[in-house]
C-alpha cells in the first residue's frame, strides 16, 4: 500500500534545531525522526511512500536516500510554493494509488493503522480519518462522529463549555483517489477546512484510537518524545536495542562518570570522572562530558562538548557546541548547531541560541 507524508513546513516552531536541518531528519535519539515514522508505516504493510517536501527537500533525500536501508520504496514530490495540505497531495496526484495514506510529517505515533484501513474498506469510505483523545483537546480541533462512525461535525479550538469530546484528529488519514476531485489545482488548499466539510455525510469516516500520538513540533514536545521512546511509552525499535536495562551505551564509550537509566550513550563519548549522566539522556555520538558536570532530562547532539562542572537538565544542544565550565543550561533551553558559550554562564527559562553564535565567560545570566 501506498502512503504520502507531507513535510513541507520549514520547522519554525523547532527553531533553532531547524534553522539548519529539515525537521524530517532532526536527529530524535538514534535517527533521524521521519525514520520513526517510516518504520512504522513499515510494519503496516506500506511499501511505497512519496514525500511531499518544501523547505531543504534536497537535504531531506540526501540524508533518506531511497529507502532501501527500511524496506520500502521511497520517493520525492517538491512543491514549487506552498500548496497547503490538499494542494499538496493534488500536486502529487499523478504518483498516487486509488487508495493511499495521507500523513502528517510532525507526529509520533503508533497507532493501529491496520485497523484503521479495515475500517476504512468495511464501511466503503471515501476517507477515514484516525482520531486520538488528548487531556486537553481546547487547542485543537474535535471531531464528533455518529454511532456508524460518520463524521457528523468538526469544531475548531472550542471555548471550554463547549468540549464534549475528547477526539482529535491524528493527521493520518485513508483516503480513496477520488476526494482529489474536490481539490482545485495548482492553488494553496486545505483538506481540513475546505475538502472534509464536503464530505460529512457523504462518505467521511473516523477511526478512534487509544495508540500513542505526539505533535513534535515544539521543543518541549521534541523533548517530550524522546523521553517517551526511551521509557518505552511508543513502541518503537529502540526498545530493543535499549535492553532489560534500558540502557544503550556503545562499546567505543568511555565511561568514568555515572549513567542513569533510561539512555543512549552513542559511538565515541567521553564522560570524564564525577561527572552525573541520566536519567533520561541522549549523547549523540562523539560527546563529551567534563568532570563533575550533570546531565539530566537532556539531548546533546553529536560532537558537543560540555565542560567541567557543568550543570545541564531540561534542555536540547545540537551539534558541535562548546560549553564552558560552571555553566548552567536549563529550563527549556536550546542551543543552535555550533554555538559556543564561555564559562560562567546561566541560560534557562526556555532561551533559545541560534547557530553560530559565541558568548565570552559570564556574558548571561539568563
Amino acid at each position: 500500500m501506498q502512503a504520502v507524508i507531507l513535510v513541507g513546513g520549514e520547522g519554525t516552531r523547532l527553531r533553532p534545531l531547524t534553522s539548519t536541518v529539515p525537521k524530517p531528519v532532526v536527529p530524535l535519539v538514534d535517527r533521524p525522526f521521519i525514520s520513526f515514522m517510516l518504520e512504522w508505516l513499515g510494519k503496516h504493510g506500506i511499501d511505497d511512500v512519496i514525500m511531499s517536501c518544501g523547505f531543504l527537500a534536497t537535504s531531506v533525500r540526501n540524508v533518506l536516500g531511497d529507502g532501501s536501508g527500511l524496506g520500502i520504496r521511497l520517493r520525492f514530490v517538491e512543491e514549487p510554493d506552498p500548496r497547503g495540505t490538499a494542494g499538496a497531495l493534488k500536486f502529487a496526484e499523478p504518483m498516487l494509488d486509488e487508495r493511499f495514506l495521507m500523513l502528517n510529517g510532525d507526529v509520533l505515533t503508533d497507532i493501529d493503522l491496520s485497523a484503521q484501513i479495515a475500517q476504512h474498506e468495511r464501511t466503503g469510505a471515501k476517507a477515514t480519518l484516525s482520531l486520538v483523545p488528548v487531556a486537553d483537546p481546547s487547542a485543537y480541533g474535535l471531531v464528533h462522529l455518529n454511532e456508524d462512525r460518520s463524521v457528523h461535525d468538526f469544531v475548531e479550538k472550542p471555548s471550554p463549555d463547549a468540549i464534549d469530546t475528547n477526539l482529535i484528529s491524528a493527521g493520518a488519514y485513508v483516503l480513496q483517489r477520488e476526494i482529489l476531485q474536490l481539490v482545485p489545482p495548482d492553488r494553496n488548499v486545505s483538506i481540513e477546512r475546505e475538502v472534509w466539510p464536503l464530505l460529512i455525510g457523504k462518505g467521511l469516516y473516523g477511526f478512534p484510537s487509544e495508540g500513542y500520538w505526539l505533535d513534535i513540533g515544539s521543543p518541549d514536545r521534541y523533548l517530550q518524545g524522546t523521553f517517551d521512546i526511551i521509557e518505552g511509552n511508543v513502541q518503537t525499535a529502540v526498545v530493543q536495542r535499549l535492553g532489560s536495562d534500558w540502557l544503550a551505551i556503545d562499546d567505543s564509550a568511555e565511561i568514568a562518570g555515572r549513567v542513569i537509566p533510561p539512555a543512549v550513550i552513542e559511538r565515541g563519548v567521553r564522560v570524564a570522572g564525577g561527572a552525573h549522566v541520566g536519567s533520561l539522556v541522549v549523547l549523540g555520538e562523539d560527546v563529551s562530558i567534563g568532570a563533575g558536570a550533570t546531565v539530566e532530562r537532556a539531548v546533546i547532539l553529536n560532537g558537543t562538548q560540555i565542560g567541567e562542572g557543568c550543570r545541564l537538565r531540561d534542555c536540547i544542544v545540537a551539534a558541535g557546541c562548546r560549553i564552558g565550565a560552571r555553566t548552567s543550561v536549563t529550563g527549556g533551553a536550546v542551543l543552535g548547531e555550533g554555538v559556543t558559550v564561555g564559562a560562567d554562564n546561566v541560560i534557562a527559562h526556555g532561551a533559545r541560541i541560534f547557530p553560530g553564535v559565541a558568548l565570552p565567560d559570564g556574558a548571561i545570566k539568563f
